[in-house]
């Protein structure tokens, strides 16, 4: 019987994708933990929505690794999710500035993090669509 090592099923990009993740779950995740414990009442929408998008980094740092290991199916899913999030957010707060009176991880497509958020999941969706591993076709 062959094991397959995970270093054969992991690709450049892939380890960057799970480390870009990796950074967002944690700058997300403390941004939206600092907002929701200290100001709640002055954004209560945006700062929600930073929750949201930290949970689903957190999601999507699993289902990249996942992918990476043969199961696509749960990153198309999450990378589709989290793309309409940033998309909605993003369109939310111009057309709804009232809505954010402080800016969410999503806010504006992400310009407080130079824009990785809206780029993030195009760049997962591509490395599925091309660059995953045989096996995780």
């Amino acid at each position: 019987m062959t094991e397959t090592s995970p270093a054969k099923t992991r690709s450049g990009p892939h380890l960057v994708l799970l480390t870009v993740y990796a950074i967002f779950v944690l700058a997300a995740g403390a941004r939206s933990l600092v907002q929701v414990l200290t100001r709640f009442d002055e954004a209560p929408i945006a700062y929600s929505l930073s929750v949201v998008a930290a949970a689903t980094y957190v999601a999507g740092w699993f289902a990249i690794r996942s992918a990476a290991n043969g199961s696509a199916g749960f990153a198309k899913v999450m990378l589709w999710i989290e793309l309409a999030g940033v998309v909605v957010v993003g369109v939310l707060s111009l057309v709804v500035p009232s809505w954010f009176p402080d800016d969410s991880v999503w806010s504006k497509f992400g310009i407080g993090y130079g824009f990785v958020p809206a780029l993030l999941p195009i760049l997962g969706l591509l490395w599925l669509w091309r660059g995953r591993p045989e096996g995780a076709r």
